[in-house]
């Protein structure tokens, strides 16, 4: 047909056909003309092989640097960038135009496709069911998540089995220490139901950070005891090499990705408090596995059954409490109640929690703090603890250390400042600890603290007697109890009866 390129393919049917058949008859079984096919008795070769390279159109923008001063820098420099090498280019020669980027770019990319160095290569990995399970960390500061209002820095444990997919992730306030593994990791277990064969996890670089070379192997001995303790087998993939752990490094985008969109569904990023927020964590993770429940059935009868216990996934330690009313642990003072100055404690550190012993009673329980930048203590303070001592010595608050966390709300603090602004020293020291007396003899900390929120858009210092007045004890009503006094003659028929 006039105007049509023919193919090989044509011409392979054409030669097959003219080995029994005249030109034209071939000619006319492959498709093409009478006068095509004696061109091709001529020149047999197929069309693809007749192709010349096209040539340039236009003036090579490179000519005068490619060879002189590309090339030699991307053999010094092979790791450097396209852009930087452009940039550099850019800067040598100003005349060069911000088109020829792109050219550039392609040309670096060819060149070393032939002459660059060799490349790691990615081994895919075929996985059995029950035989890896993987965990790693992963920041969830872009996230936004807020609890009460306050910003929340955490981070999640996320683990996975590599076969079916199934995965858990737990709330990290801390950072990456041997306690968040062994708890995030125990409780994905539990949850799950089983142990794979074979547990992976990163370096753990952050928590061997600063640590000594005694303490470094005795956390490399307690990771190694806890995965002994659920018949796994431990593993580290090597420091800078996230690749090698990339059936959890992957799926860190995904699960971020899918509790974004949850949080843009629920049109809010703040949360009661943090058991509501894990709860919704959970949810988001639940979904997650709903969609490989074939998968993870198959996996879970290959799986370990699990020990009849948990194993320890808490840092125990031994603290004083000092006449201060409370006691210093990993650079945060914490108070406890005045009865227990002077005694040893016992503590369960976890990474949101501290679980405080005296003996073998658990006496208290508080939540973990974390040190402030720059070196400074930190301090978890309940003004409970130490209200009493603050009523026989209210001066004792202006100058406190700890002043700042004694307050439980902001409306508290925002009141002793007016006080201070407005009177004495000593009269806004005395009527603080008597609000904060009041709150907690009262029980009515968050109504109080409505109340002075009020007072102070009104422009008025809080009236104490009123308030006390406000806030007094209500009695209970008392029941009034009717007893029916029974006659004694009733007594005597009954003896009488027994005795027929």
């Amino acid at each position: 047909m006039p105007g049509t390129h023919i193919t090989d393919r044509q011409v392979s049917l054409y030669m097959k056909n003219r080995e029994t058949n005249t030109p034209a008859v071939a000619a006319a079984k492959a498709g093409f003309s009478t006068s095509t096919a004696y061109r091709i008795e001529q020149d047999p070769r197929p069309p693809s092989q007749k192709i010349l390279p096209r040539g340039r159109r236009r003036p090579d923008p490179l000519a005068g640097i490619w060879d002189s001063e590309v090339v030699p820098m991307l053999k010094a420099a092979p790791g450097l960038r396209s852009i930087a090498v452009f940039a550099e280019m850019r800067r040598r020669h100003p005349d060069l135009s911000e088109k020829v980027r792109r050219t550039l770019e392609r040309r670096i990319r060819a060149w070393r496709a032939v002459n660059g160095p060799d490349q790691d290569v990615i081994f895919r990995q075929h996985h059995e069911p029950g035989k890896m399970g993987l965990s790693d960390f992963t920041d969830m500061g872009d996230a936004a998540v807020s609890v009460a209002g306050q910003s929340l820095d955490h981070r999640l444990f996320h683990f996975r089995l590599a076969y079916s997919g199934w995965q858990h992730a737990h709330v990290i306030l801390g950072g990456e220490s041997f306690v968040a593994l062994a708890e995030g990791l125990q409780n994905a277990l539990w949850s799950l139901g089983g142990a794979p064969a074979d547990h992976r996890s990163d370096s753990l670089s952050a928590a061997f950070r600063n640590l000594d070379r005694n303490a470094a192997e005795d956390l490399t001995r307690r990771y190694e005891d806890l995965c002994r303790h659920y018949g796994m087998v431990p593993s580290r993939n090597n420091r800078g090499l996230a690749h090698e752990n990339g059936s959890i490094e992957s799926p860190h985008g995904h699960l971020k990705r899918a509790i974004d969109d949850a949080l843009l569904l629920r049109a809010s990023r703040d949360f009661p408090d943090l058991p509501d927020y894990r709860r919704f964590i959970d949810e988001v993770v639940g979904q997650q596995n709903a969609r490989r429940a074939k998968a993870i059935e198959v996996e879970r009868g290959t799986l370990k059954p699990l020990p009849p216990d948990r194993t320890a996934d808490f840092e125990q330690t031994l603290v004083h409490v000092t006449s201060s009313g409370g006691f210093t642990l990993c650079k945060v003072f914490y108070t406890v109640p005045s009865r227990l100055i002077g005694h040893r404690l016992r503590v369960h550190l976890f990474d949101d929690r501290l679980d405080c012993f005296l003996g073998g009673t658990r006496v208290l329980t508080l939540a973990r703090g974390r040190p402030r930048g720059n070196g400074r203590h930190g301090h978890v303070v309940d003004y409970r603890h130490v209200i009493h001592a603050l009523r026989r010595k209210p001066m004792a608050l202006l100058n406190l250390v700890y002043r700042d966390q004694l307050f439980p709300r902001r409306a508290f603090e925002r009141t002793f400042e007016a006080l201070l602004a407005a009177g004495s020293d000593r009269q806004a020291c005395t009527t603080a600890v008597a609000l904060l007396s009041l709150a907690h003899e009262r029980g009515c900390e968050a109504e109080l603290a409505e109340v002075l929120d009020a007072d102070l858009e009104a422009g008025r210092l809080p009236d104490l007697p009123a308030l006390r007045e406000r806030f007094q004890r209500t009695g209970a009503p008392v029941t009034d109890v009717v007893v029916d006094l029974v006659p004694l003659s009733v007594y005597d028929e009954l003896v009488h009866g027994a005795a027929a």
